[in-house]
């Protein structure tokens, strides 16, 4: 993955940290010198954006371990400068798992501080809040406050925070899916309206969240409404079906002649059956050129864990295991046949075509 480093896998789950993230370690780490011109000092500055980051990724195993009773895997956490990602391949089919999905990552940082408080009480070691700031004081009163920001911070009812998903699932259990992300997102944006509002007289910062919060809520809306646009159609409306496929014999010069040629990046491996062996996307290609030249095998270059979509099957299942397997082609296959090539962008495309055609005068098309 670019920009980011493994940390660990915990939970079967990979934990990453981005590039980006050094920025606020750095930032941290500068402030506090400037302040104290104290090595000692600094390195508390550092173990507490540490510890902080420590119940971020706890908050998205809270999130991931739900998702997991329900049957969803977690390909990854990563840990930027703003917070945590945790990537489910897939978001709950039901209302009442993608409520507890949401609730159970700020439910994990009110953990944490009921057991911060518990400790500080009885050691008789709480102090006034006023006594408190982000660089001093009493460092676990510090973070028990922090983890409770975060579980007010990711309730506020607005997409990406865990709030809009809260939000959703609540509205989907009264009404229609997509009009309750319809309701959830329209709120999400009204907030983020009024927080760039406040921020303008107030908190630089709140600017960007009202970004942050606005392009959630859009995307959130717009992965929901093509997911309910693409019900019900099966997957040889939208597959590609003028494609190039490579054979097992075949060498990496034989891809660079065919790109060359024409506008296909990944390439179907098919051996003398009509069975798929692999694909070789074009990023795998384009490092294995670097690296080897055009006259090694492409068989050792392709992706053979790739799930295979059946003709017949619906194009949101094939969307989903698009998702679910980061690939950017899947093969289409029907009898063990391959059939077709589906792409994200053939879907689009596809999609876009309907809509044209709807929208011309009513005329309905005979095929889409």
């Amino acid at each position: 993955m670019k920009w980011q480093w493994k940390l660990g896998r915990f939970a079967d789950i990979d934990v990453y940290i981005h590039a980006t993230f050094l920025l606020i370690l750095g930032w941290v780490g500068y402030s506090h010198w400037l302040m104290h011109r104290d090595w000692v000092e600094v390195f508390k500055g550092l173990g507490f954006i540490l510890a902080l980051f420590g119940c971020v990724v706890l908050h998205e195993y809270g999130h991931a371990l739900t998702a997991r009773k329900y049957g969803i895997k977690t390909r990854d956490i990563t840990l930027y400068p703003i917070g945590g990602v945790a990537r489910l391949e897939r978001m709950p089919d039901k209302p009442i798992e993608e409520l507890w999905v949401a609730l159970m990552g700020p439910a994990v940082n009110v953990v944490i501080a009921a057991i911060l408080f518990a400790v500080l009480y009885l050691t008789d070691s709480l102090v006034p809040l006023t006594d408190l700031t982000v660089a001093s004081g009493s460092f676990l009163e510090r973070v028990m406050t922090v983890n409770i920001s975060l579980v007010l911070f990711n309730l506020i009812p607005a997409f990406p925070m865990d709030g809009g998903r809260v939000l959703r699932a609540l509205l989907a259990m009264r009404m229609d899916y997509v009009r309750a992300t319809q309701i959830a997102a329209n709120i999400g944006q009204g907030m983020a309206f009024l927080f760039g509002f406040i921020g303008l007289f107030s908190n630089p910062f709140l600017l960007f969240i009202a970004f942050f919060v606005y392009i959630g809520a859009s995307q959130e809306a717009s992965m929901v409404m093509m997911k309910n646009s693409i019900s019900g159609i099966p997957v040889t409306r939208a597959m590609l079906t003028d494609f190039r496929t490579l054979d097992p014999s075949d060498t990496l010069a034989r891809v660079v002649d065919l790109i060359l040629a024409g506008s296909q990046h990944d390439f179907p491996v098919v051996d003398v059956a009509g069975r798929v062996a692999g694909i070789l996307e074009r990023d795998a290609f384009m490092r294995a050129l670097t690296q080897h030249g055009q006259s090694v095998s492409v068989m050792d270059f392709i992706r053979r864990d790739l799930p295979e979509v059946d003709s017949h099957d619906m194009l949101e299942l094939a969307l989903m295991r698009l998702q679910e397997a980061g690939a950017k082609t899947l093969p289409v296959t029907h009898a063990g046949q391959l059939v077709g090539l589906i792409t994200p962008e053939n879907v689009t495309e596809y999609l876009m075509i309907r809509s044209a055609l709807k929208a011309a005068n009513g005329i309905p098309s005979p095929v889409l």
